[in-house]
């Protein structure tokens, strides 16, 4: 059997973001040797180097979104690069870059399904839901919005950037480590039914359980693609993002979600995000992220059956 190819696919950018340095984190997880730690798991890996887009303008909303345009044009480049790898047959990781990347991930793997008959699960691991629409949020920000444009809510060069429908539809969503959502967006993600396990729901079930849900009814068909903004964890342990929030998992609890995908067999795709070096201490967070994701691809303490 050939080994797994994983294509690293930088995308340096904070272009949908509300602090700048997220385009630097594409090169923190280079330097925190995420592609030597994948291949000592067995794996091949090949870096892509970075896509390139416009420049981040730092402008005001228009119409209520900010840099609209520039957000097309970096998701297009997303898109494009992703259903590549996912058509060669290799296992896509995007490095960002803001989380508003994963509407160009998730539209290509959505098209991938399609083209090959597989069901879509997506894990959203985020402090946020990510469900806000122009008229919900203030601030324009597009990296609030991803999983309502993939639905259908937003503008049309989004919602509709692979073709001439929406991506996916609310049900292929589970959202962990939510704790973080704006007062109208709360209305939308439940009138969408949008599967969130936020803290409470882990506070009170536990990390094993909550994962046990979230993974349910995923089988040889499915294409798993993990969503993985590094907000999601604790800002203790992880302060290199621009949108901390207190509260989140721990180290321990990061870890089980992490080897209880790898146990699936079945992520096939992989959005690293919002990691922001210019608010991390040492790189840190970088390698934190890298050590979870390890985790993702079957590092555990001891040799399981």
């Amino acid at each position: 059997m050939s080994k797994q190819t994983i294509s690293l696919i930088g995308v340096p950018t904070d272009i949908g973001a509300g602090h700048r340095g997220a385009s630097m984190g594409p090169e923190a997880l280079r330097v925190a040797n995420l592609a030597l730690r994948l291949e000592r798991r067995g794996l091949q890996v090949v870096d892509r180097g970075n896509l390139h887009g416009p420049i981040n303008p730092w402008q005001p909303p228009t119409d209520g979104y900010r840099h609209l345009d520039e957000v097309v044009a970096w998701n297009m480049a997303v898109y494009t690069a992703f259903h590549q790898e996912l058509s060669a047959g290799h296992l896509p990781i995007m490095l960002g870059g803001d989380h508003c990347l994963a509407i160009g991930s998730i539209t290509a793997v959505a098209r991938h399904c399609r083209e090959t008959g597989k069901q879509l699960r997506v894990l959203w691991l985020d402090a946020h839901s990510d469900f806000n629409t122009a008229q919900a949020t203030p601030s324009g920000n597009i990296h609030g919005m991803p999983v309502a444009c993939l639905c259908g809510y937003g503008p049309q060069v989004l919602t509709e950037l692979g073709g001439s429908a929406p991506a996916t539809t609310p049900d292929v969503f589970r959202q962990i480590g939510i704790r973080s959502v704006d007062y109208g967006e709360k209305q939308l993600v439940r009138e969408a039914n949008v599967g969130i396990y936020d803290m409470r729901h882990i506070d009170e079930e536990g990390m094993k359980r909550v994962m046990e849900q979230a993974l349910a009814g995923i089988d040889e068909n499915t294409h798993l693609h993990v969503s993985f903004d590094v907000d999601f964890l604790d800002p203790s342990i992880a302060p290199g993002v621009g949108t901390t929030v207190r509260g989140g998992p721990t180290y321990r609890e990061a870890q089980l979600c992490m080897e209880m995908i790898a146990d699936t067999g079945h992520m096939a795709s992989l959005d690293i995000v919002e990691l922001n070096p210019a608010f991390d201490k040492r790189n840190q967070t970088a390698k934190l992220a890298v050590d979870l994701v390890e985790s993702l691809f079957g590092k555990s303490t001891l040799i399981r059956r």
